[in-house]
């Protein structure tokens, strides 16, 4: 069952590329673009993260933390960080839990890899309510950017 705008956004806690435990509770009071994405390493995937650091400065403005979650492994995820200087938290959810609360996982993905994270964006508001979603069924495509940032300036 997908997440749907209004909903309380599920909480989890995993663990970051620093092996830091990152629960959502702690941004209370804060805006959060939770994105999940399918594989470090693979060029929508860099595309799409390289653009959030390059905008994290609006997104500061409009008081939103960014959280990226794929099912990579801390140690993955930190090499993909460290070389794309990714200036957020990079989370693992290595086990598939919370890929699979937001309805964003993939039965079956590319080269019979099953249990890949969806292409997905949520905006969670400060009170931890979800404001957007969208979980994309083609890894190729990107979320909309533009309505997540208005979706924050209304949150504002």
């Amino acid at each position: 069952m997908a997440i749907q705008i209004g909903d309380k956004a599920p909480n989890f806690t995993l663990f970051s590329s620093d092996k830091a435990q990152i629960s959502l509770e702690n941004y209370q009071g804060k805006n959060v673009v939770l994105l999940f994405f399918p594989m470090a390493f693979t060029s929508v995937c860099t595309a799409e993260l390289c653009s959030m650091r390059d905008d994290i400065a609006l997104y500061n403005n409009l008081n939103a933390e960014i959280l990226a979650i794929s099912v990579d492994s801390p140690f993955t995820l930190a090499k993909f960080k460290e070389e794309q200087q990714l200036n957020f938290p990079l989370l693992s959810d290595f086990n598939k839990n919370v890929s699979a609360m937001y309805g964003a996982l993939y039965e079956e993905f590319v080269l019979g890899m099953k249990g890949v994270a969806k292409r997905s964006a949520f905006v969670i508001d400060k009170e931890g309510t979800v404001r957007y979603a969208q979980v994309l069924e083609s890894a190729g495509d990107l979320p909309d950017f533009e309505a997540i940032k208005q979706t924050l300036n209304q949150l504002n």
